[in-house]
């Protein structure tokens, strides 16, 4: 918490993290372009936003990408303002580290627009089960929406609220059982036509926990807000598989 504070105490601190909060997924030399100061005092000040958590980093061959972590935010404002405003919250991902992986050289396609990850105490078969099983995902998704169709590359999906509208829709693209599952991703909320992106999970062990890392790709201008959304499901479901109850949200 001492580190959070310390990293917000500064105006150029701030502004990096509303850089990021406006694109996210930036390198060093896009935020050095843009505050007018030198390279090395930037990369300074990342690195304070790196160790307090409020920045996660992904180095991609020559590259290092910048993406915007508000769990640690999320996080005071469950302490000390949500029992003011009493306003329900999400509680995500409180626990998120700022390690990413490694994957070789990445094309402007392949960049994807934010990357979150949890730490799950659990086994990679209870989590592949929570993220392909019906009647788990809707104990945990927004409006306890329950996921329909078959877990196989090509077949179509669907979450659907509980009076069966489509909140959510998309195709199948990979599957590695208890690995990592690829999908599309069309908003049922942004009624007929909405364009599809893309989103990936990716599950790996991590001594006594399970790594889960969720990256999301080719997001259109007018969805705003996913990043906040997938905040609050990628919570609820840590929270489901670690105490059997998931986050109610709003």
């Amino acid at each position: 918490m001492d580190l959070i504070f310390k990293a917000l105490a500064d105006d150029t601190r701030r502004m990096l993290l509303d850089r990021l909060r406006e694109r996210d997924g930036q390198t060093l030399t896009e935020l050095e372009s843009r505050t007018g100061m030198t390279r090395f005092g930037v990369m300074k000040h990342l690195n304070v936003l790196e160790a307090a958590g409020l920045i996660l980093t992904r180095k991609e061959g020559r590259f290092k990408y910048h993406y915007l972590n508000a769990a640690p935010l999320q996080m005071v404002v469950d302490r000390w303002i949500e029992p003011l405003t009493q306003q329900p919250m999400a509680r995500a991902m409180l626990d998120l580290k700022a390690e990413l992986e490694r994957h070789g050289e990445m094309t402007t396609a392949d960049k994807p627009d934010f990357v979150l990850e949890t730490y799950i105490r659990t086994t990679p078969a209870k989590v592949w089960e929570a993220l392909t099983n019906g009647e788990m995902t809707k104990r945990y998704h927004f409006a306890r929406a329950t996921l329909q169709g078959d877990i196989k590359p090509g077949a179509p999906y669907a979450y659907l609220t509980p009076d069966g509208h489509p909140m959510l829709t998309g195709q199948i693209i990979s599957v590695d059982q208890h690995k990592r599952l690829e999908m599309t991703f069309v908003p049922g909320w942004m009624g007929p036509g909405a364009t599809a992106s893309r989103h990936v999970f990716d599950i790996e062990v991590a001594g006594e926990l399970v790594k889960l890392t969720l990256s999301h790709f080719a997001i259109p201008t007018e969805q705003g807000g996913i990043r906040d959304g997938w905040a609050k499901v990628i919570g609820s479901l840590k929270s489901f598989l670690e105490t059997g109850d998931g986050l109610t949200f709003a």
